[in-house]
């Protein structure tokens, strides 16, 4: 996939938009990356794919103009993360910024740090499908209000537990650590990959507790989201100074998620005015890429029987907007 050289009218050059990968640093906030986009792109259409916290790093895939309406498609990705979990102590956030709810006896984090097994065996019972309450501070609406504002109000928030499935939680050795104050404790390197809606956070909350020390996250980095890396995105920094963004068109992002259903000309303004195509000795799919012979997404389809149903349409010269938006 290409990254191209944005200049001050770069959606000009890009009729259907463009989805782009940042590398959010810490401190910054989700919104904080969307508002510089629409600066450096000179644009107010700029939507995610999905938040990251402010005290985490990685991957953000943010989409400008037409390409937003991919953005539900990508919202439900797989992602990766590798993380630090501190084991010894519990926060109210499950991470590094929240305050310490409990600590740990030095005896217990000393027994643990002897029994690298319980660790591993407490690892394999939070790997594979399992159900997790997601973090209290988290923005997740309970009776209309987020649940970080009920707590931050002083209630005591239990959110219900929701399946999500563990690809990976893969651990390095376990290495003693310290705490501001100086009480005992270890810290552990991972990498989770895992399905979408999983909290690292929770997963590191609820090792900690399976192990009977508590435990938060003190680093956390999105490396992956589906087929996309954090790998050559754009910077923050880059971001700020609108240069080497790093822009993919909708075509090639619908090409690397689903099966492609290459068009006619003329099947290309048909589809594009939303008419059902007629495609003899095509495979049904639930999700297809229909694409023009210039390389233009014409849109997302479903294939059953022969026949093309728009799911998702994109703007083209020759049909516009169409329908099915």
């Amino acid at each position: 996939m290409a990254n191209e050289q944005p200049d001050a009218g770069i959606l000009h050059a890009h009729p259907q938009g463009a989805i782009i990968l940042i590398d959010k640093a810490e401190g910054w906030t989700s919104h904080d990356a969307v508002a510089r986009s629409r600066r450096a792109l000179g644009t107010r259409k700029v939507g995610h794919a999905g938040t990251l916290d402010p005290m985490a790093t990685g991957l953000l895939v943010l989409g400008a103009g037409p390409a937003t309406r991919l953005l539900t498609h990508l919202v439900g990705l797989d992602k990766t993360y590798t993380t630090t979990i501190r084991l010894g102590a519990s926060t109210l956030t499950d991470d590094r910024e929240g305050e310490r709810t409990a600590v740990a006896r030095a005896d217990a984090v000393a027994a643990l740090a002897a029994a690298p097994e319980r660790i591993a065996a407490a690892v394999a019972g939070l790997t594979g499908d399992i159900e997790q309450a997601p973090s209290a501070v988290s923005a997740i609406k309970v009776d209309g209000r987020r649940a970080y504002d009920r707590v931050r109000a002083g209630e005591h928030v239990e959110l219900r537990r929701r399946p999500v499935r563990i690809h990976a939680f893969d651990i390095g050795a376990p290495r003693a650590a310290r705490a501001e104050d100086g009480a005992p404790m270890l810290d552990i390197d991972a990498t989770v990959r895992c399905s979408s809606g999983t909290y690292v956070r929770a997963l590191a909350r609820d090792l900690g507790a399976a192990l009977g020390v508590g435990g938060h996250l003190t680093a956390l980095r999105r490396t992956d989201v589906g087929p996309f890396s954090v790998a050559g995105a754009t910077t923050m920094e880059e971001l700020a100074e609108g240069r080497n963004l790093t822009l993919l068109r909708p075509a090639e992002i619908a090409a690397a998620l689903f099966p492609v259903l290459a068009l006619t000309p003329a099947q290309s303004v048909d589809l594009g005015h939303g008419k059902r195509l007629e495609l003899d000795g095509v495979a049904d799919a639930a999700l297809a890429a229909a694409v023009a012979p210039d390389g233009a997404l014409v849109g997302l389809v479903e294939v059953h029987g022969g026949r093309s149903r728009v799911v998702t349409n994109f703007p083209t010269p020759d049909a516009g907007a169409g329908a099915g938006a």
